[in-house]
């Protein structure tokens, strides 16, 4: 007989998980696909958004970094989309069916809605402008992943759990990369107004990733045991982090934006 969510809220009260080919309930199954769904369309677009600017780097050691953060996260979706094609998901159909590399007006302000045909944070559907801009967004977007990914990595369903620890120490050392990157552009050029600038327009769009605070998908989640703590909860452990690299950097944390 199959598993109702019921069942499977039962066996994840009880403490239990779940492993690749366990009998899922549909409501499960689709939560978790979601989740998986919008990690691989968030890495692939924010790799293909980031190849145009390797060559902008200043020199040979910040292109082969640049070069690496996405070379990591292509492998980093390519892991997680291997946990999808047990469940019918064609992985070289899937890559091919979208402009992963495709962008809308910058000034557009998106908030949490749902946009576009795949299924990326909002936050990679703005052009990046320059160098400086994409180590201010690799910054800020780098330690929001890593407070994201580190609450996924206990989450109930094991394969996506043991594939997302070691992308956690990933994205915090590109977060790192990011932090000094962007310390030597301010202090190479006196930089300090513009990267200020980047990073109040950034920093709305990464809040943004972290939710509403009435979500229905972050209800399911802790239901289902894929994540338990809240968007308000993730977005505080982040805003302690940043705002002490901002603090660092001799930049200022933007007022709150209300999600």
């Amino acid at each position: 007989m199959a598993k109702t969510d019921t069942d499977i809220i039962t066996h994840i009260a009880a403490g239990g998980t779940f492993a690749a080919g366990d009998d899922l309930s549909p409501g499960y199954r689709g939560e978790l696909m979601r989740l998986m769904a919008v990690f691989v369309d968030s890495e692939l677009a924010g790799a293909a958004g980031f190849v145009p600017f390797i060559n902008s780097a200043p020199g040979l050691k910040e292109r082969g970094i640049a070069a690496r953060i996405v070379s990591e996260k292509y492998q980093h979706a390519d892991q997680v989309l291997a946990l999808m094609e047990p469940f019918n998901v064609n992985a070289d159909l899937y890559v091919r069916s979208h402009c992963w590399y495709s962008r809308l007006d910058r000034a557009l302000d998106l908030g949490t809605r749902r946009v576009g045909s795949d299924k990326r944070l909002n936050v990679f559907h703005y052009p990046l402008e320059g160098w400086l801009d994409a180590l201010t967004l690799n910054l800020l977007m780098g330690t929001a992943s890593a407070v994201q990914l580190a609450e996924l990595t206990g989450c109930s369903y094991q394969p996506l759990a043991d594939a997302l620890k070691p992308v956690v120490a990933r994205e915090k050392q590109h977060a790192e990369w990011g932090h000094e990157g962007l310390k030597q552009a301010i202090d190479r050029s006196r930089s300090g107004a513009k990267a200020q600038l980047a990073v109040d327009y950034w920093f709305p769009r990464v809040t943004a990733t972290f939710g509403r605070s009435e979500s229905q998908h972050s209800g399911q989640y802790a239901r289902f045991g894929l994540r338990r703590a809240s968007g308000p909860e993730l977005l505080n452990r982040w805003l302690a982090d940043i705002s002490v690299r901002l603090k660092d950097l001799g930049l200022s944390l933007p007022p709150i934006p209300s999600v």
